[in-house]
């Protein structure tokens, strides 16, 4: 990654918590840390960040502190190094000018780190992704309309026939509050009538859900196994579960967290 990309990903990153440290941005961008040191000090003296003991905090606190909602923010402080990990590796299928739908949720917000590098057609049914992408990075944003529910920070549509039916995506990436032998599970009826009408705009549904997910129920099932493509999880996946998406035909990409990516970048 070179310098300006390194420097988008570390700006978008201070925006999202009130500090942000050297190992967390060297796992968001694959430098090492005398890099990302270099880095801070960099945007540090061009006062676009201020660098503090271990890190960055932003120089103007973000509006969205702690994203407003108990539910997302327990969840968000829950497995976090996997879910930066799920993240990246879901970015990794991107390219630029990609049409692509994210659905709301505490592992796909991470994406809009590595996505400060990007430009892809962004369609999505939360509102802190959209406001994050929007003033992070180039990625063009299409919201979906309807009412904001504060608690899962998402807009969800009452309508059937909504601009949800006008997008579609090369992928959509989403998470779920569950996974097993029936498919992906959700505990909401609106969350599962919205995410089917997303589901059903794109070619490719890659799922992002850390390991313990794999043991998690719910009464409702969204969607089988077979119209799953992708599921990306980390390593502590377990070989029942694993074999069970190898048995549904579907691609598994397992990530290694907390593990160093790259070494520092020649043009640094």
């Amino acid at each position: 990654m070179h310098e300006t990309e390194r420097h988008r990903v570390i700006l978008s990153a201070v925006q999202d918590r009130p500090v942000v440290t050297v190992g967390d941005l060297c796992g968001l961008t694959g430098a090492s840390e005398a890099t990302i040191r270099r880095d801070i000090a960099s945007l540090h003296m061009q006062k676009k960040l201020r660098r503090v003991r271990g890190g960055a905090e932003a120089i103007t606190p973000p509006q969205f502190v702690g994203l407003a909602g108990r539910p997302f923010a327990v969840n968000e402080t829950l497995r976090s190094p996997e879910k930066r990990a799920i993240a990246r590796a879901a970015v990794d299928l991107c390219e630029d000018g990609d049409p692509i739908i994210i659905n709301g949720g505490t592992t796909t917000f991470q994406m809009v780190h590595p996505l400060a590098s990007r430009r892809c057609q962004v369609f999505t049914n939360s509102f802190p992704i959209a406001e994050h992408l929007l003033k992070h990075s180039k990625n063009t944003i299409m919201l979906s309309g309807g009412a904001i529910y504060r608690e899962q920070n998402i807009i969800l549509s009452p309508f059937e026939n909504d601009v949800t039916r006008n997008f579609y995506a090369r992928r959509m990436f989403m998470g779920a509050q569950g996974i097993g032998p029936l498919g992906l599970m959700e505990a909401d009826p609106l969350l599962i009538q919205a995410e089917q009408k997303l589901i059903g705009q794109a070619d490719e549904l890659v799922v992002l859900v850390d390991s313990s997910k794999f043991e998690q129920r719910s009464s409702l099932v969204l969607c089988p196994l077979s119209r799953i493509d992708t599921v990306i999880t980390d390593d502590r996946i377990t070989d029942k579960a694993a074999a069970m998406l190898e048995a549904a035909e579907i691609t598994l990409i397992v990530t290694e967290t907390g593990v160093g990516q790259a070494e520092d970048e020649a043009a640094s």
